[in-house]
């Protein structure tokens, strides 16, 4: 065992003297001369051992001295120590300096105190000139202190290189700075330059007495100093000699070779980069000309712009056209069915009548006719004679009377039934058609049709035959109710098919409105009540508050006091607990112009109607809808705006009132729906709104001088005078009487409203014959109701009629207010209080939430989201033009900046950047304000409807995140290829996406708290003013703080650390001393895209904070 074990210990000490005698031989080459260094070896060990220690001490500075100090500006320290002090590639200039100081090269070099003192002087100070130190100071001044030239420390001192925590004395032996090497001024050492650098020896000018291709000079006074090698590496402005030139590469930092054709070498390159294909490069260029890959880039933005935009609209337009296509020939298969069955009936009636007429003289041949004729009839088990003459068989007896003949006529005959009888009860049991699923079964008694099953209708053809089934069934109804008997009322009322909603009745008593700050009244002391199935008309003179009215029972006045009493059937409950089944109709006609009328009336259906309401019966409403409002024309045109013409007022009113019915209201308020259409137009919608009362809906609407025929539609009047008063409140039919007892007559072929409201205003006085006032008509109207009067009009109750005057003079109290005279101060501070009052009463209001007692589930976020999606994105196809227009704006302003502001590499681009975040933060907040600043109406109308805020917030968001994926491609299609940073395209672009997120966020808080033209300043104003603060590098701690807050320090940070990222080697004294400047650290890009991130989410949720705070109700 001990034998085997024997030949690998002699082996392992062989190895061990080997070494050791190495060491020796290397100790002896760079401790005591030159002796044995022209054996290559020799050389070679000597030099390896050398750039072992350089290594160790640069390793060590990067690891642990600098990674400390300048964190920073380091990303990656074993990556920077690669990029600037790995010269394991080409390790000549070492031998070379090794044989140049005959061995003596490791007391020339620096230790790691006088690197460290280099280093913090340049980069800490920003200075090239060191503090005086151990050997160089005013006493001391050797030749080797002179740039370019550098001293040993004798053979007595051996220093440690990497430990080492005192500048040694280095004095003596003192000799130009080896190649490759710089000797500072101001030391007396040697430091290795690093990768990216060209560091020869310098060559005299005797024309400037400069030393080539450095910037010093000799000293004075001393012949025998001659130019030594390099003397500085600092930022490439002061230092910029050093620097490998561009269109140049340096594999060593003794060597530069020019860069060839098809490579490009910005400066400080170490290797030549092969240029992209389809670029030209041509020999000692610095960049490559990537001008071509931006206009592919152009290229294929605008293709794939023209494929969505294009393919998107013909999509809509295709399914568009199939819909129209499946509806038009639904409606078409229905009219020929109905036709057909009208042929159908008239034939079986003619039959009929010819069977009955033959029986009739064939009877007659054989036995006495008998008269069988009743005049009376039996419901629920009486006999009833109708008006007219006609008797009707009661249930028990309801065969037909031509059954009853021919059985009268068989009783008769012995010979059994006839071939004619037989052919009259084969007619009789003939149907129509029914192979189809939705045929039109229409009786003559009730007309019900067989409904059917939901899973049976699932095609666009099948929904669109079932609507226009259900819409021909219901016109025939209206038909045959127009001429109904007796008979025909019972059986309508007892109909259990006929659909009734949920009834919402309004008993509103003492109700008095009063604006705050001012006490002015409204609504003073209102009694009545509106009750379902009635149209109540609201009339009177300008400022008589009949909006106001409509207002307070909707639950929508804001901003003042509202007293009294109002019962919903008949329960103190709040009207927005009706939220879902109340309708408003605004006076102005709020729509979506660029929607269809089609789309504008589905997209209300489908967020307000019922969940749980099967497509085919949404379909059947729409269709009413549109076919009640005679809108069936246009269903397919835009509405239009001011700029883009659309259907004609008219129409456009009708679609206003047509969103309110697509979602069957119970309870229906409209602010002058007729103001501006004609006479036939409002018989349209007056006779649409009556079917509507005929389901039991309660509807109230303010009419401004109606006609005599659009009168007399109305079931109930409300009759308003100045101030808020009541003067009449009742039947229509009556309110004529009621003023003809109080001595008002309505002369001939005058219209009664406009004469009552000619009265109200004081430009009718009553006839001589009446002893009334105008102003008294409130009074007397309480008077004859028995209402309470309020305190300030009893004086006028307490007068006898017949003292008109005095009488007049106690009510002018109730309108003429004596006021003090308040200071211009006191004024100002009740305005303002008011102002904040009226402020908080909307944002309690939009914020006040109820119990939802009208029992109906409309769709969730999430399908009203849905359904958001669809609407904005047919917005957003048909503003292509406009966002063409934004696309080409950016795509210019990227062209002009990259073309002006090239980035320089002292700079890190950062002028560069700063432009293009001014640019694209002014372009990108101008184009995010028309997201919710051209449809703010309308999203109050929806939002007060119940419509969900944060759908339509969501929804409009998630349309704009396309424009915000899209505008950096398509600036930087530009400002990238035309200044070709070296940071890489995508870093760019993820830090311009960020930015575009940020901003617009910002856009939609402008356009949601601001008017138009303020937040139009804003969004110009606020990126310049915030990027000047935050580029700012001179201020003091506070303004630190203020550029802190602004996003556009952010963003710019993340665009020079990027950029700063790519530069290494040589530049990483230029890279730190700029960021320590700028104060940035190449660790925080993730924190900076996190934070423009968070700034545009904040941003976004403060706006929608603001959307539900500040909406008009």
């Amino acid at each position: 065992m001990a034998a085997t074990h024997r030949p690998f210990q002699v082996g392992v000490i062989v190895v061990l003297l080997s070494l050791l005698n190495l060491q020796f031989v290397l100790s002896q080459s760079l401790d005591n001369g030159a002796s044995q260094l022209d054996n290559p070896a020799v050389l070679d060990l000597v030099t390896r051992t050398l750039y072992k220690r350089i290594y160790n001490l640069t390793q060590n500075l990067v690891d642990n001295q600098f990674a400390d100090e300048f964190k920073f500006c380091i990303l990656n320290r074993d990556e920077e120590w690669n990029h600037a002090f790995n010269y394991s590639s080409n390790i000549a200039f070492l031998s070379a300096c090794v044989t140049r100081t005959k061995g003596d090269i490791q007391r020339r070099l620096c230790t790691a105190a006088e690197i460290s003192f280099y280093f913090s002087n340049t980069i800490t100070s920003g200075s090239n000139y060191l503090t005086p130190n151990r050997n160089c100071n005013l006493i001391s001044w050797v030749p080797g202190c002179e740039p370019g030239w550098a001293c040993s420390t004798g053979s007595d001192q051996n220093p440690d290189l990497r430990n080492s925590r005192e500048i040694p004395a280095r004095t003596v032996a003192c000799q130009p700075c080896c190649e490759g090497f710089f000797c500072p001024n101001g030391l007396t050492c040697m430091i290795p330059c690093p990768l990216g650098s060209y560091c020869p020896l310098a060559t005299l000018n005797v024309n400037t007495g400069i030393c080539e291709p450095y910037s010093y000079q000799l000293p004075p006074r001393q012949p025998n100093h001659t130019c030594g090698g390099a003397n500085i590496w600092s930022d490439v402005r002061s230092s910029s000699e050093v620097f490998c030139s561009a269109g140049s590469y340096c594999p060593t930092n003794t060597e530069k070779n020019p860069c060839s054709s098809g490579n490009y070498c910005p400066t400080g390159s170490t290797a030549e980069k092969p240029c992209f294909k389809l670029t030209s490069c041509n020999p000692n260029t610095s960049s490559q000309n990537i001008h071509a890959y931006g206009a592919m880039l152009i290229a294929a933005l605008a293709t794939l712009l023209l494929i969505i935009y294009n393919c998107s609209d013909q999509i809509i337009t295709i399914r568009e056209r199939r819909l129209a296509r499946s509806r038009e020939a639904a409606a078409k298969v229905v009219k020929e069915k109905i036709q057909a069955r009208a042929r159908w009936k008239a034939a079986k009636e003619a039959a009929k009548k010819h069977a009955v007429e033959l029986q009739g003289q064939l009877s007659r041949k054989f036995s006495r006719k008998r008269n069988v004729t009743s005049d009376k009839i039996t419901v629920l088990n009486e006999e009833y004679t109708d008006t007219d003459g006609n008797s009707y068989p009661s249930k028990e007896r309801s065969t037909s009377s031509v059954s009853k003949k021919s059985q009268s006529a068989s009783e008769v005959e012995e010979t059994g039934s006839s071939p004619l009888m037989e052919m009259i009860n084969e007619i009789e049991e003939q149907t129509f058609d029914s192979s189809e699923s939705f045929s039109l079964e229409i009786k003559e008694k009730n007309l019900k049709t067989k409904k059917p099953k939901a899973k049976d209708i699932h095609t666009h053809s099948q929904i669109f035959k079932y609507a226009y089934a259900q819409l021909e069934r219901e016109k025939a109804q209206q038909q045959q109710n127009k001429n109904l008997t007796f008979s025909g009322v019972i059986s309508m009322a007892t109909n259990t098919d006929f659909k009734k909603r949920p009834v919402i009745e309004i008993d509103f008593t003492d109700l008095t409105v009063t604006l705050k700050g001012k006490k002015k009244h409204l609504l003073l002391s209102v009694n009545g009540k509106i009750m379902p199935g009635h149209i109540t008309a609201v009339m009177g003179p300008s400022g008589a508050g009949k909006t106001t009215l409509l207002s307070a029972l909707a639950g929508k006045a804001v901003g003042c006091t509202t007293s009294g009493s109002i019962l919903i059937n008949g329960k103190s409950e709040p009207i927005c607990s009706y939220r879902k089944i109340i309708g408003f109709v605004p006076q102005d006609d709020i729509v979506h112009g660029n929607l269809t009328v089609e789309e504008n009336l589905w997209f209300s259906a489908r967020c307000r109607l019922s969940a749980d309401l099967p497509k085919q019966d949404k379909v059947l409403i729409v269709e009413r809808v549109i076919d009640f409002l005679g809108l069936q024309s246009v269903r397919g045109s835009l509405v239009g705006t001011v700029e883009n013409r659309g259907i004609s007022g008219g129409q456009r009113k009708r679609v206003n009132v047509g969103l309110e019915l697509v979602m069957e209201p119970s309870l229906l308020f409209l602010d002058e729906p007729t103001s501006g259409l004609d006479s036939s137009s409002s018989q349209l919608l007056l006779r649409a709104l009556r079917r509507e009362a005929l389901e039991g809906v309660n509807i109230c609407m303010v009419v401004h001088q109606p006609s005599y025929t659009l009168f007399k539609m109305f079931d109930d009047l409300i009759l308003l005078a100045k101030g808020g008063l009541v003067v009449y409140h009742g039947p229509v039919k009556k309110v004529e009487d009621y003023f003809v007892g109080l001595g008002i007559d309505v002369p001939e072929r005058v219209n009664p409203p406009d004469h009552f409201i000619d009265i109200l205003e004081g430009l009718v006085k009553p006839s001589t014959s009446s002893n009334v006032n105008y102003k008294e008509l409130p009074v007397l109207w309480m008077l004859h109701n028995g209402y309470s009067v309020p305190p300030d009009m009893q004086q006028s109750a307490a007068v006898p009629a017949s003292s008109p005057v005095e009488l007049n003079i106690g009510n002018q109290a109730i309108f003429d207010h004596v006021t003090e005279e308040n200071s211009f101060a006191s004024e100002m501070w009740q305005d303002m209080k008011t102002n904040v009052e009226r402020q908080r009463d909307i944002i309690l209001h939009n914020f006040m939430r109820s119990n939802d007692l009208s029992n109906r589930r409309t769709p969730n976020v999430i399908l009203q989201y849905k359904y958001f999606i669809g609407r904005v994105s047919k917005q957003r196809l048909r503003e292509a033009k406009m966002q063409a227009i934004d696309y080409l704006i950016l795509l210019v302003a990227g062209a002009c900046l990259g073309s002006l502001t090239k980035v320089r590499d002292e700079s890190f681009g950062a002028p560069g950047y700063t432009h293009t975040i001014i640019a694209v933060s002014l372009l990108c907040k101008i184009a995010a304000l028309r997201t919710f600043a051209l449809d703010k109406l309308q999203y109050w109308r929806e939002s007060a409807s119940g419509i969900s805020s944060i759908a339509h917030f969501v929804a409009k968001d998630t349309i704009d995140h396309f424009n915000t994926v899209i505008k950096p491609a398509v600036y930087l299609s530009m400002f990238y290829f035309f200044c070709n940073p070296r940071s890489s395209f995508a870093d760019n672009y993820i830090v311009l996406l960020c930015l575009v997120y940020c901003v617009t966020g910002m856009g939609y808080a402008f356009a949601i708290f601001l008017a138009p033209g303020p937040s139009q300043l804003c969004s110009v104003l606020v990126p310049v003013v915030l990027t000047l603060i935050a580029s700012r590098t001179d201020g003091g701690k506070f303004l630190k703080i203020l550029a802190d807050l602004c996003y556009p320090k952010w963003a710019l940070e993340a665009f020079v650390i990027a950029n700063a990222e790519r530069y290494y080697g040589v530049w990483l004294i230029t890279r730190c001393g700029a960021l320590m400047n700028w104060g940035y650290s190449l660790h925080d890009w993730g924190l900076c895209l996190c934070i423009l991130l968070l700034i545009g989410l904040g941003s976004r949720i403060i706006a929608f904070i603001g959307m539900l705070s500040f909406q008009k109700k």
